[in-house]
């Protein structure tokens, strides 16, 4: 079971094992959502831009981002939604053969105008395998508070 609203604290932070990013990835990731742009998937367009090369989907390293944190275990079974991303920002390309990882923080807490549950700002920042900061922002997410905890009958 995951971290319930009362375990976290603000400065609590972690860090993710890391994923490296594939031209698979890609390739399945312009199949999912639709997105072919010619700058993710095509080696000779991509090499006349000023990547010179394809990169990966701003869209699918934060989708990526998202699975590992899910790899942490700490919001297993108390999570109840992912409510907003308040800012993101896509600061650098990342490359096939790139290796990502996550470091999130408890930026700030708060529980829900009832008291029921609890309201967790995560400032999030996907590094690459330089430590060079690729896309950061803020994650909002709802928590169960031990009260709502199911109990075994």
């Amino acid at each position: 079971m995951g971290l319930y609203y009362e375990d976290f604290h603000v400065g609590d932070e972690w860090e993710t094992p890391g994923r490296t990013v594939t031209e698979t990835d890609v390739v399945e990731f312009a199949q999912l959502s639709g997105d072919f742009n010619p700058l993710h998937t095509d080696r000779v367009f991509a090499a006349g831009t000023p990547f010179g090369q394809p990169i990966a989907h701003g869209l699918l390293a934060l989708s990526m981002a998202t699975g590992l944190m899910a790899r942490l275990g700490i919001f297993d079974g108390t999570v109840l939604a992912f409510l907003s991303i308040e800012q993101w920002d896509f600061k650098r390309p990342i490359f096939f053969g790139d290796t990502i990882k996550v470091h999130l923080q408890i930026e700030s807490m708060r529980t829900t105008r009832d008291g029921l549950r609890g309201i967790l700002r995560r400032r999030v920042s996907v590094v690459n395998q330089r430590n060079e900061i690729v896309q950061d922002g803020i994650l909002t997410t709802m928590v169960r508070r031990k009260e709502d905890a199911p109990h075994d009958a």
